[in-house]
């Protein structure tokens, strides 16, 4: 099957994923993946309170520059005292609002005297409830308060404390294993390769990604040479314990790109060989019939680092349980951006010079290791254009 864009081949391969388990947590909920609705326990807030430091007022007192005697004061925190029938109380932001009490009047529309209170404002300028929150208006007992599927942050955290949410269910963390291949690959900490050899940097890039994300478990990296039964027997062993296998190298059409072969081999279902997308076109995507994915990269590392970050993240964001995994994500203009098109969705390597804005990092190709490190993401341009954007921007 062909198709005409990135997103399109992503919903097609989650068509064939199976989400993971899920799982109850007591606490380390930061960054997990919420898998059921958060509710309100009680009204938020859970009584009428004061939205300002002032004074708590019926309107039959409401006069202009009439003195009003200071009663008592509602503080947060206390029960509210007895409204009084005359006069007013000091009232303090977030404290609860005494029955009767039909305004709160700021404290710097009053004037303030030793014990009691002249109001600057026009009684016309006071409404009934004014600077008043009233209970349940942010959220009513049993109501829902967060929807399964956030990948839950900072805020959230806040929410469900509000409510006394602390054991929830989210969805366990994707375990995946990490396989580079080729023979011309070596280690990260080799002083000293030959010409020939690579320091294996797609293993460093492809790592680094995905441990930003508290909803991923890297459980393994390994590395194959260009052997079929060695990749054959990797693949076999890793996919019993891991949902996912993200690879580099071995995708294309040479004698040593194994890959394609072995997946059909082990009975994976390719739904996509080849998008059309520079850098990246060779980029493989299949599932097993249990729906595990794997997703096999190119070994350039300019290639293998976009694709993980286009391709392999929301894949991996789908089958963690994320409900908007085809994130969206910032545009920016493009500065000095030349004149050259192509026929291709151009995942192209940019760096940022101002608040929305960036500029195209020289790069002499996938392979070139400095233009990427140089850049602080990519846009995406799609086919035969050629403007300023905005594009789409994904950061590393």
């Amino acid at each position: 099957m062909k198709f005409n864009c990135p997103n399109d081949a992503l919903m097609a391969l989650s068509k064939e994923l199976q989400l993971v388990a899920t799982e109850s947590l007591d606490t380390n909920h930061q960054g997990r993946i919420l898998a059921s609705t958060v509710t309100a326990d009680r009204d938020s807030p859970a009584a009428d309170v004061s939205a300002m430091d002032g004074y708590a007022i019926r309107m039959t007192q409401v006069q202009h520059e009439a003195s009003l005697p200071i009663m008592g004061e509602s503080a947060a925190g206390s029960p509210a005292p007895e409204m009084p029938s005359h006069g007013v109380l000091r009232i303090f932001t977030g404290a609860i609002v005494p029955q009767g009490c039909d305004a709160v009047v700021k404290r710097e529309d009053t004037e303030e005297l030793n014990s009691e209170i002249r109001l600057k404002l026009d009684p016309a300028e006071i409404s009934k409830g004014q600077h008043i929150r009233r209970a349940g208006e942010n959220a009513s007992r049993n109501s829902t308060v967060l929807e399964p599927g956030i990948e839950i942050h900072g805020a959230h955290k806040a929410t469900m404390a509000n409510f006394g949410c602390s054991n929830i269910d989210t969805y366990q963390p994707i375990r995946v294993t990490i396989l580079t291949t080729g023979d011309e690959v070596g280690t990260f900490q080799q002083k000293a390769p030959m010409p020939w050899q690579l320091r294996n940097s797609n293993r460093e890039s492809i790592a680094t990604l995905l441990a930003a994300r508290n909803w991923i478990s890297i459980i393994s990296v390994e590395h194959c040479i260009d052997d079929q039964k060695q990749l054959h027997d990797t693949l076999a062993d890793r996919l019993d314990t891991s949902d996912a296998i993200l690879m580099t190298g071995g995708v294309s059409m040479g004698d040593y790109d194994y890959v394609p072969d072995v997946i059909r081999d082990l009975g994976g279902k390719v739904v996509f060989h080849g998008l059309p997308i520079r850098p990246g076109k060779p980029v493989l995507g299949a599932a097993t019939n249990d729906g595990k994915l794997l997703l096999g990269l190119p070994g350039n590392p300019v290639s293998a680092t976009i694709g993980c970050q286009r391709l392999g993240i929301p894949l991996l964001a789908y089958m963690a349980g994320k409900r908007d995994w085809l994130s969206k994500v910032p545009a920016v203009q493009l500065e000095n951006r030349g004149n050259k098109s192509i026929p291709l969705t151009w995942l192209r390597l940019v760096k940022l010079v101002d608040n929305g804005v960036a500029e195209p990092v020289i790069t002499q190709g996938s392979g070139d290791l400095v233009s990427l490190g140089n850049s602080d993401g990519f846009v995406e341009v799609p086919p035969q254009q050629n403007g300023e954007g905005p594009w789409p921007f994904y950061a590393w």
